[in-house]
């Protein structure tokens, strides 16, 4: 039972008081996060609202998403996991394969020379 949901499209000057308000309307909001830029602090247009009940959250669904709010159509779904990101190696070194050892030398571009 997932109580959480993903709110999008949200104007940058909303703020989680905004959201907590609009959200009371659905039922009993548990927490609001609004995410933003770490450097900023600027509001980076989405947010997690958690609601009490499943109940709650299939309202707030029905009742918000594709719904005005801020004069921007948000997206109101439930939150997915964030899933664990593995480390890929891709081999090489910085810059991949396109390090200054591989690039052509003189005046050739890389294509063919006319004869």
């Amino acid at each position: 039972m997932e109580t959480k949901l993903y709110v999008g499209n949200l104007s940058y000057t909303t703020t989680e008081d905004d959201l907590r308000t609009l959200f009371t309307q659905a039922g009993t909001v548990k927490s609001v996060l609004l995410i933003k830029d770490r450097d900023s602090g600027r509001s980076k247009g989405f947010a997690f609202v958690e609601m009490e009940t499943q109940a709650e959250v299939e309202k707030a669904i029905a009742q918000f998403n594709g719904s005005l709010f801020d004069e921007r159509t948000i997206n109101v779904n439930i939150a997915r996991p964030r899933e664990e990101l593995g480390r890929k190696s891709y081999g090489g070194g910085r810059g991949g394969g396109n390090w200054q050892g591989n690039r052509p030398r003189g005046g050739d571009k890389g294509g063919r020379r006319r004869p």
